[in-house]
């Protein structure tokens, strides 16, 4: 499920997205390189799940740009509270909603789809796992079961969403490793994350973002203390009930 990777990066430029008329991220410009692996860190509030789903086309800008270097594939993990558990649906039917951009949500499955699935499935931990309702999975496997869906999407862009996030340590470790695979692949990863060691020790870019970017570069350089001062700071200062503000001269 590698294929042939094509190099993609995502540019912004002067980047505003709202909620109604609040603001969520403001003003916001540079780059996410073809093949980098970015961490994007930032207080509650910060507005980073929402330039997830801007860049991942689901979250229409108010003002500014995203724009896509290369023909990439785009494939979005939502935060694991998104995922609707309820609903009575195995885990190869969830795998092989990655599929649909290719195939068609309507087109039945091939032999070939059910085997990628399976393997996929399997990569992640889940082997024997195909038949079992997605309500009988702990956090750990349902999140498993997510990132096996992201592995057939084969995108050159991969946007996670607090990838880690009410997982045990096993499931993040071993998550971590298909992470790395990617980057490894040339694939571009940007990840929502709250865990500032696991950024230093294994995200080599970082955005750092509190509605407007306090820091967007190498992690050692954007993580200082002053720039995580000057985002609690920032945050501390948010007034929710203010309509969207014009960027201060």
């Amino acid at each position: 499920m590698t294929g042939h990777r094509h190099p993609a990066g995502i540019r912004l430029t002067d980047l505003t997205l709202t909620h109604g008329r609040r603001a969520a991220v403001h003003h916001v410009s540079g780059r996410f390189a073809p093949g980098s692996l970015t961490a994007v860190v930032g207080p509650n509030g910060a507005g980073k799940t929402t330039l997830l789903r801007a860049l991942a086309g689901l979250h229409k800008p108010e003002s500014g740009t995203i724009a896509h270097e290369g023909s990439a594939r785009i494939a979005l993990l939502p935060q694991l509270a998104a995922l609707d558990r309820a609903f009575p649906i195995a885990c190869r039917d969830v795998v092989m909603q990655g599929l649909w951009p290719r195939l068609g949500a309507f087109r039945a499955a091939s032999r070939e789809d059910r085997a990628l699935a399976e393997k996929a499935l399997a990569a992640v931990g889940l082997s024997g796992f195909e038949d079992r309702p997605v309500g009988s999975l702990s956090a750990g496997q349902t999140q498993r079961l997510l990132f096996a869906r992201l592995l057939v999407q084969d995108a050159d862009i991969l946007l996670l969403d607090e990838p880690f996030n009410a997982v045990d340590a096993k499931t993040s470790a071993d998550l971590l490793r298909l992470v790395r695979d990617w980057h490894g692949e040339g694939r571009t990863v940007i990840a929502v994350l709250h865990d500032l060691d696991l950024v230093q020790r294994e995200f080599p870019q970082t955005l750092m973002l509190a509605r407007d970017a306090i820091a967007w570069g190498a992690t050692d350089e954007a993580l200082t203390a002053a720039n995580r001062l000057k985002a609690r700071m920032m945050a501390e200062a948010w007034d929710d009930a203010a309509e969207t503000c014009e960027r201060a001269a």
